[in-house]
This record gives structure tokens, sequence and C-alpha cells, in this order.
């Protein structure tokens, strides 16, 4: 075995993990490549063009890949552990009234939990992956999630659900790096049209990033039960009426197909009553929030009115708040209102570049 260990790369066939596996493979590290189909497309409808990383092209471009490098490679079919849990919970969350966020949950209970199951299966020592963001092991001995040197591809948010025994044995490379310089590695390498090759960004099991027509087709009946349901304003009062309360999101503006004279958001879903409530941009201002299914990285629990920064979204700057938890639920008090707070997304919490932990927004409220 190598000196610096067996590590078990997940390979999409795309720039990023292409690179992983062979910087690791120079590095030193003895390297097995594994590539994991997580969804079929032919039982999502829509287009039938495969994308991302359960194509036979990206298959092929990470097998080449580890061919030519002289390390193994194989394929593992995990669509039955993927598709129980990420797409049924996908689709549970909208039918509750929330939205989901599929990428943290395929990181935090599939793509981590598979890989290592067959990492030790392997015999390997270390799991890498393709994510831009950084791991270390802090003074009080626990390992920390923090963000990557190249902001616009940091990856930190998604990644709030792993557990400390996943971290310990994780190896994110690309963390230290801009995407430009992974895009000249390739080159480097060898491998200058994968450096050139595009980048998914959708949803990886909803066809042509279309969620509502998924829902539509996962769930018999679901248009017709819920088409007709009532737009209302925040006093009660009837606006007019919607396609179904499932196919709508906090903050939403576009799409409404409703004419008030002015633009207005959804503020609220009930999925109790079909009603969605539209509001003023105003209306969406929340300074309290609270967050529940909390997984704590850096520290095991956090001293009462802890300073962070809080992102309730992946691309949010995030918004300074004070944390207060119990037990399993954090409240989250913003010193400023923060805008479309919408319950179902994850919400993250920062000090400094370092992830604190995160969890799941269950409600957040306006308070004087």
């Amino acid at each position: 075995m190598s000196r610096k260990g067996k590590v078990l790369v997940a390979m999409s066939g795309g720039i990023d993990s292409t690179v992983v596996a062979l910087m690791l493979h120079n590095q030193g590290y003895e390297v097995v490549g594994i590539t994991m189909k997580t969804w079929d497309y032919a039982e999502s409808g829509g287009s039938k063009k495969e994308t991302g990383c359960c194509n036979v092209d990206s298959f092929n471009d990470a097998r080449q890949a580890a061919v030519e490098h002289g390390f193994p490679h194989y394929i593992f079919d995990i669509r039955d552990e993927f598709g129980g849990f990420v797409v049924e919970n996908f689709v549970e969350e909208y039918i509750a009234g929330r939205t989901p966020n599929p990428c943290v949950l395929c990181n935090t209970h599939i793509k981590w939990r598979a890989l290592l199951k067959r990492a030790d299966a392997l015999g390997c020592d270390y799991i890498a992956t393709g994510h831009y963001a950084k791991i270390r092991q802090h003074d009080n001995g626990r390992f920390v999630i923090s963000k990557a040197v190249d902001d616009t591809k940091d990856q930190s948010y998604v990644l709030w659900g792993l557990q400390q025994d996943l971290l310990s044995r994780t190896l994110l490379p690309l963390g230290g790096y801009q995407k430009s310089e992974i895009r000249q590695m390739a080159v480097d390498l060898g491998y200058p049209q994968l450096a050139k090759k595009s980048e998914s960004y959708e949803i990886c099991f909803v066809p042509d990033n279309d969620y509502r027509g998924f829902l539509k087709r996962r769930v018999d009946g679901l248009e017709e039960r819920v088409n007709g349901g009532n737009f209302i304003d925040k006093n009660g009062n009837l606006l007019g009426k919607h396609k179904g309360y499932p196919f709508y999101t906090i903050g939403q503006r576009k799409g409404l197909e409703i004419a008030l004279g002015r633009p207005v958001f959804v503020t609220h879903i009930d999925p109790e009553h079909n009603t969605v409530t539209l509001g003023d941009e105003v209306d969406l201002e929340k300074n309290i929030m609270t967050v529940g299914k909390l997984n704590l990285i850096k520290y095991d629990s956090i001293t009462p009115g802890m300073e962070a920064l809080t992102k309730i979204r992946y691309k949010d700057k995030g918004a300074l708040s004070n944390l207060y938890q119990d037990g399993n639920t954090m409240k989250v008090e913003f010193y400023e209102p923060v805008k479309g707070i919408a319950p179902g997304q994850s919400a993250v919490f920062y000090e400094g570049d370092d992830v604190i932990g995160g969890g799941h927004i269950q409600m957040g409220f306006k308070q004087d």
C-alpha cells in the first residue's frame, strides 16, 4: 500500500473529480476511482437526454482517466439508496408546503455514506470528492469544514450535514485552489477537452430543471387535487386562484399569473387549506428564524448568543446573527431583517470561514 494511504475518489467524469483523482495519484496515494449511478432518467419523464453525473459519456470519461493512469475504477448502482431517500423526500417536502434542498440530503445521507461503505469494502483509508471546500482538524479535536479559496465555487454550504466520522476520513483537495487553476491543471495533465467541459447546476433527477412537471408525473392525481386553490393577502382576503400550492416557493414573484397592479411575492404557503399568501417585498422580511435537525461541526455545543454569519440559501452572502441552541433546534436572531426565509431550505452558520453547523429551516418570524 502507498505510504500516504489508499483513497476512494468519487469520479463523475467532470473536470473537478478527475483532477482530484489524478492529483492524489501523482501525490503518491493509492487511488481507486468510483462512479455512482444515482438516477435513471427514463423514470423521470421530460427530456430523454441525460445530463450531469449520470450519463454514459461521463462514466466512460471517468473510466478512461483511470485506465490511462493505471488505477482501478468501479461503477456502483445506488439508485435504490438514492431514490428511496432523496427523491421521496424531495416530493414529500413540496407536498408539505416546504422547499427542499436535495443536494444537501444527497451529500449527507447518500453519497458520503455510500462512499464510506464502498471504501471499507475496498480497504480504503480515505474518500475524496471534487467539492470546493476545506477540511482540517481543530484544536478541540473536531474536524471542521471551511470555505474554499474560490468564493465563486465554494460548496461548504451543501456539506453542513456531514458528521464527524465522515469528515475524519474525507479529503477535499480543491479547497485551496481557484477554478481557473483547476482548468489549467486539466490542460497540463493532458485533458484540454475536459477543461472546456460545461458544468451542470440543475437538480440531477429533475429533467429540464422543471420540478413542477416532475411532481405532477411523480404523484398521481396531484394536479387535480391542488388546482384552483386561493391566492390570499395577509389579512385573508381573496385575491384570485392558483394552480396548486406545491408549485410555489417562498419569495417567488415570477410565474404567479395574477395581476394586482404591483409586484407581489409569495410570503406563505398553507398546504392544509391549499392557500398561497401574496404580499409586498417588505412582507418577506423576518428577523427571527428557527432551525431544526441540527448538525454541529466545529463545536459539539455553542454558547447562548454566539455571533455567526447565517446563510439561508446557497448563493446567499449571509447575515450577522446571534444563535441560541435548544437541543436539536436553533433560534437565530438576525441583526437586520432578511428576506425569503423558506421552510425546508438549509441554514448554515459560519464563524469566519468555518462552518459551525447547520440545519433545516422550520419557520421565520418578524418581531419588533
